[in-house]
């Protein structure tokens, strides 16, 4: 099905007349860096004064306990925003997950606070593409949803978290409670510039690991020691040739070390590494598990390793490609071609697929330049992309399934 029929074309246009570039401006000019407390208390106030438009159940949810490393070795636990949380019509036949999230990368103090016009229709600003402006299409295609008839079909959850950025750890026992059982979901990540969509993902695991030597006088007795500084840089060395095509490790950083006259008794290797399966993964992780063991004999040291994967990898299966597939029919009868291609990046959609639902995460507006001071947003697909999405979501109210 490629036309429109008259009930599609009234949503539509609905959903293109909404006050979008307004919310943008409004939502983006407070700083929500993940560690803002007050800014993205501010910000879910606005969110949820602007999504109190729609029915259903609207409300705040305390956010999960998040441990982390810090630089001296000690365990700490991280306070995270709450997140917004709206529940429509439970007990439709057919029932949706659409997720986004508040935070950026930019924190209360970094430097990119205000938007700037680039040119006419360009709109550079922090979070203007990733993704407060998918927080606005969001609400413009469920308020075109809702004047349709076909409203009463679709039951919907729309999550909006405060941690997405940092890996979603105060949030993921949510997302995985709403993505029970839903028949799709939709995630408002920025489209690229020229539309496309993101596809396959790779997962994505971040990993600290605490290196325990012993210290010694670096002149009078330094075989004694235990080095832990370089017992860190070997297996960083180690970790890094684990790279394969099916693999990406990055070593970022090691905290540690002291006085040059003093063997270092203590040290902290941060590793990023994105598997592209869930063998991958697998993999990944024993290896990991077997060039610390590895250390621990050569070195004489002992390490604690803290983290994990907490982005599964996110492969195309078949359910996932026919909901791409229906999201490019409907960009065929809008005028818009869609495409997609698979990408190193990871978000929210990692974790609704690993629950078994299909879902396409780029369906916010076009922009480029995220997580830096060049941030963009093309204003003008504010409106294409929520079109688009009605048209998705009215659609799946048709057929029930993807």
């Amino acid at each position: 099905m490629t036309s429109l029929s008259s009930t599609e074309a009234a949503a539509i246009e609905r959903a293109g007349d909404a006050p979008m570039l307004a919310q943008v401006e409004a939502w983006a000019a407070v700083n929500s860096g993940t560690g803002n407390l007050p800014g993205l208390k501010t910000v879910a106030g606005l969110l949820a004064d602007a999504y109190s438009a729609l029915p259903g159940d609207l409300r705040l949810v305390a956010p999960d306990p998040v441990e982390s490393v810090d630089a001296a070795g000690r365990v700490q636990t991280i306070e995270r925003g709450a997140h917004l949380h709206l529940s429509v019509r439970p007990d439709a036949p057919v029932q949706l997950l659409l997720t986004g999230h508040m935070d950026t990368v930019f924190a209360a103090d970094h430097p990119f606070q205000s938007l700037t016009w680039l040119e006419e229709g360009v709109l550079n600003g922090p979070g203007t593409a990733d993704m407060k402006g998918g927080l606005a299409v969001i609400l413009a295609a469920l308020s075109a949803l809702e004047s349709s008839p076909l409203a009463p079909r679709i039951g919907y959850d729309v999550m909006i978290n405060s941690d997405e950025e940092t890996g979603s750890h105060a949030s993921a026992g949510l997302i995985a409670r709403l993505a029970k059982g839903k028949t799709a979901a939709l995630t408002y990540e920025p489209a690229l510039p020229d539309g496309t969509l993101a596809g396959a993902r790779p997962g994505s695991g971040n990993y600290s690991v605490l290196v325990h030597g012993r210290s010694a006088h670096a002149g009078r007795n330094p075989e004694e020691g235990r080095n832990a500084l370089v017992a860190a840089a070997d297996l960083a060395l180690r970790l890094a040739a684990l790279k394969a095509p099916d693999l990406k490790v990055n070593p970022a950083k090691i905290d540690g070390g002291g006085p040059n006259n003093v063997v270092p008794d203590q040290a902290i290797l941060r590793v990023n590494m994105r598997p592209a399966t869930p063998q991958a993964a697998t993999a990944a992780e024993a290896a990991l598990n077997a060039a610390i063991a590895a250390i621990e004999r050569e070195h004489g040291v002992h390490c604690h390793l803290h983290g994990g994967f907490n982005r599964p990898p996110k492969p195309l299966d078949a359910p996932a490609t026919r909901l791409f597939e229906l999201v490019r029919d409907c960009g065929t009868a809008l005028g818009i071609d869609i495409a997609w291609k698979a990408t190193g990046g990871v978000c929210d959609g990692n974790n609704i697929a690993a629950c078994g639902v299909p879902v396409v995460d780029t369906m916010g507006p076009r922009g480029g330049a995220i997580h830096s001071s060049d941030e963009f947003l093309i204003t003008g697909s504010l409106p294409e992309r929520a079109r688009l999405s009605t048209l998705t979501l009215l659609r799946l109210a048709e057929r029930g399934t993807v």
